[in-house]
């Protein structure tokens, strides 16, 4: 069985659309899936006609220039007939059984012209709302012209897959809004390599003392600062978590477009000694930050992205067996079971934030559970071989190839790529 996915990008950026791809083409090719990978002219700029990056070759495609480019909603546009013309050629070279594109819209317009005109059957994927996405990001203002127009065309799309998988309930109840059965929908959520992330990391006493930290009384977020993520919310919190435990730090690894108002912030509430920023960190030396946090942060804010979307982080610090505390959006609903797995506070809300984290450190009778809990949770339901067993299932059933594959997806940890995820 042949699949041709069709990517927005791809490795070699860091960030959680191209880890969740390297892992389908993983553990799907440990299934016995031949698959081919494409990424649009929205990939960062690569003069070469493919990319081989941990182990996986990426074809890319180019934008033509021209006038097409400089009209208005052009650019999209040039972005879709180039893709739709390295999709001909690749499906005339490659034959493969099944298109199988991922979000956004451009890519499944794409792909949906190129399957009717070839005659293959159509998957597409829903990762996010990315005209929702873009509000967050400042592009656009939700019900404009750009924000509908997205949503037209992202409807128009799933309407036309043979199915869709979305990655979260979040996302399928969206597309049953817009009129896609259920027998049309599969979820197939976001999820760890077990072997990669199924071991609790070793704390670094060096990198602890080196950061003024105390053990057993660390928070920490590890990932990339944007506003949706709620990371005023956690710094604002913070006085209160003093007052009650006043050797409490507060762990922030990454970067973003929130680095100096998070600084800013730290200094005005007069918690900056408490706060360390370590700024984007090496790949290789994430999980050491990792090791020295006792309970990971994830304090989004109340939003159509979050309370529609899931995350992954979450998921792969409950599978090290970490401690985690999250905002109540539908997002981190659908994951953290509150009291079981992990911890819910009220999204938006420094007091609730801070009421909860200090509950957390100061019940050290119930953490060995809650850390057992997420690991098993994670293990037993949110693991990317059991993925790989549904998109299998799936792709036999629209393709109708049986052909014989293994029956349990093995993909060594010590594969192209293997080292623990950097900053998303």
């Amino acid at each position: 069985m042949k699949i041709l996915h069709v990517l927005d990008h791809s490795l070699p950026v860091q960030d959680g659309y191209a880890f969740r791809s390297r892992e389908i083409l993983r553990f799907t090719g440990g299934l016995g899936v031949e698959t081919v990978q494409v990424t649009s002219a929205k990939h960062p700029a690569c003069d070469a006609e493919h990319e081989d990056v941990d182990g996986l070759r990426y074809h890319r495609t180019r934008l033509p220039g021209g006038m097409l480019e400089r009209l208005p909603a052009g650019d999209q546009l040039a972005v879709i007939t180039s893709l739709r013309a390295r999709l001909r050629a690749l499906v005339d070279t490659h034959r493969p059984d099944l298109l199988h594109a991922h979000s956004p819209a451009l890519n499944g317009a794409a792909a949906s012209l190129v399957a009717r005109e070839r005659g293959i059957p159509f998957l597409y994927e829903v990762r996010s709302l990315w005209e929702d996405a873009a509000v967050d990001g400042g592009a656009c203002r939700e019900g404009d012209l750009r924000y509908r127009l997205s949503r037209a065309l992202e409807s128009w799309v799933v309407r036309r897959a043979d199915h869709v998988v979305c990655i979260c309930e979040g996302l399928r109840g969206e597309m049953a809004g817009r009129g896609i059965p259920a027998a049309r929908m599969s979820v197939i959520g976001n999820a760890v390599d077990i072997g990669r992330f199924g071991r609790e990391p070793e704390r670094d006493p060096r990198l602890e003392a080196e950061l003024g930290l105390v053990q057993g009384r660390t928070l920490g977020f590890i990932g990339s600062f944007f506003t949706f993520e709620g990371l005023q919310v956690l710094v604002r919190a913070m006085p209160a978590i003093l007052a009650e435990l006043p050797d409490c730090r507060l762990l922030l690894v990454g970067e973003g477009p929130e680095s100096a108002a998070l600084r800013a912030l730290s200094a005005e509430l007069g918690v900056s000694d408490a706060v360390v920023f370590t700024g984007r960190v090496p790949h290789a030396d994430v999980e050491r930050y990792y090791g020295v946090v006792d309970v990971l942060v994830y304090p989004r804010l109340p939003m159509r992205i979050t309370e529609l979307v899931t995350p992954l982080k979450p998921l792969e610090a409950m599978a090290m067996r970490k401690l985690v505390l999250a905002s109540d959006v539908g997002g981190h609903r659908e994951m953290v079971r509150d009291g079981e797995t992990g911890t819910l506070f009220r999204a938006g809300s420094p007091e609730d934030l801070a009421r909860a984290a200090v509950s957390v450190m100061r019940s050290a009778g119930t953490r060995d559970a809650m850390r057992d809990a997420g690991r098993r949770y994670v293990t037993e339901e949110r693991s990317w071989a059991r993925n790989a067993d549904a998109y299998l299932a799936l792709y036999r059933r629209l393709t109708g190839v049986r052909e014989r594959v293994p029956a349990v997806a093995e993909v060594s940890s010590t594969s192209p790529g293997a080292s623990p995820r950097g900053v998303e």
